[in-house]
């Protein structure tokens, strides 16, 4: 699992990606497309058209890594809807790395009973 700071940002792609790109195609990609810094410590998260893989890329201190995770079975919950990219917090990013729709995953809020006790 990938080991991040409170402070990270995390954007998603909106659109599948070639997924024959590697790190120098996606740091293009990010600069073009998310007009961010590619060394500023966010995560960028690709995925492919068929929704089983998914692509990770974020600068470590003094070098990129890449995280690529492919499922055998089932999809990746991605709303294909989206025509704009979108930052995702880390929680959502561990329920999509799990398989689960983190979109909906995150309309539930926590509760809090300690003003009933």
């Amino acid at each position: 699992m990938l080991k991040l700071t409170s402070d990270t940002r995390i954007y998603v792609a909106a659109k599948p990606i070639d997924f024959r790109k590697a790190i120098n195609g996606l740091a293009a990609l990010i600069i073009e497309q998310f007009e961010t810094s590619v060394t500023d410590g966010s995560v960028y998260v690709f995925y492919n058209r068929d929704c089983d893989r998914v692509k990770c890329l974020f600068w470590e201190k003094n070098g990129f890594v890449l995280y690529l995770k492919r499922l055998e079975r089932g999809r990746f919950k991605f709303n294909k809807t989206d025509h704009e990219d979108y930052v995702i917090t880390h929680e959502q990013l561990e329920w999509l790395l799990a398989g689960l729709d983190f979109k909906l995953m995150s309309q539930f809020s926590e509760l809090d009973y300690t003003q009933y006790f």
